[in-house]
């Protein structure tokens, strides 16, 4: 990411949470937080829980970001910011958060009949594979709560779909049969059985080489019986576990409902 894309990045996350830009020039943005966003970025608790307490009147904070390390403004409140900068980190984080769970609509042109929407849940999954060696798999599961169809790859149809945070005039949504919780639990039964069905010659490999370096902490540790349990060995030991035994861990990236035309 570069420097003037996180100008733009900054720009459209601060307007997208109802933050008002007071200054953008010269490499430096200046925001006025709304309550939320302060209570988010700036650490007050003491503050806020406090102002709470005594229901006195809100005062967020203003942020100065500089993201051009050349910019000549000497906005003495200006922070530098750049890709890898904790500001910049923490801003990530909230947008993790706040972008987990999406609940969308199709824009629909009107017609001469009302729209019907059916609901898919969509959810987004990481498949890390952990031994020696790393590697990450994702999944972009869409499951139709009207009637059970279930597609992966489900973020590229979206991408062709226009949506909304409100739906549109002369639609409706058709109610679910299947609740959300069971149709999460389908897609996590069906992520798990993929993944059962691949090749996994790499646990094995992985198995042969922990027993084999595990065999040799032993030897080392076996020339002196006094040593072979001691705290340094089962440290080793312990390390060893940590590099070399397989395990999958599925994670949850983030998901919603989105309410598309049939055909979708």
């Amino acid at each position: 990411m570069h420097q003037e894309d996180i100008h733009q990045f900054l720009k459209t996350f601060f307007t997208s949470n109802d933050c008002t830009i007071l200054s953008d020039q010269e490499g430096v943005l200046g925001v006025q937080l709304t309550v939320d966003m302060d209570k988010v970025l700036m650490n007050r608790p003491f503050y806020w829980h406090y102002l709470e307490k005594i229901g006195g009147i809100p005062n967020p904070m203003q942020l100065w970001l500089k993201t051009d390390p050349e910019s000549d403004c000497q906005e003495p409140k200006a922070e530098s910011i750049h890709f890898g900068s904790p500001r910049l980190q923490q801003i990530f984080r909230a947008c993790r958060e706040q972008g987990r769970f999406a609940n969308m609509y199709e824009k629909c042109q009107p017609q001469a009949a009302a729209i019907p929407l059916h609901p898919w849940l969509v959810v987004n999954l990481k498949a890390a594979y952990r031994s020696h060696v790393h590697k990450d798999e994702r999944y972009s599961i869409g499951l139709n709560l009207a009637n059970g169809e279930m597609i992966d790859n489900f973020h590229q149809l979206l991408r062709k779909r226009p949506l909304s945070g409100t739906i549109a005039d002369y639609c409706f949504t058709v109610s679910p049969i299947i609740k959300p919780e069971s149709g999460f639990e389908r897609i996590r039964h069906w992520v798990e059985e993929n993944i059962k069905s691949k090749d996994h010659s790499w646990a094995d490999e992985a198995y042969q080489l922990w027993k084999q370096h595990l065999d040799l902490l032993h030897t080392f540790y076996e020339k002196d019986q006094n040593d072979l349990d001691n705290e340094r060995y089962e440290k080793e030991k312990q390390a060893l576990k940590e590099q070399f035994e397989p395990r999958i861990q599925v994670d949850v990236i983030n998901g919603g409902l989105f309410y598309l035309k049939p055909g979708s």
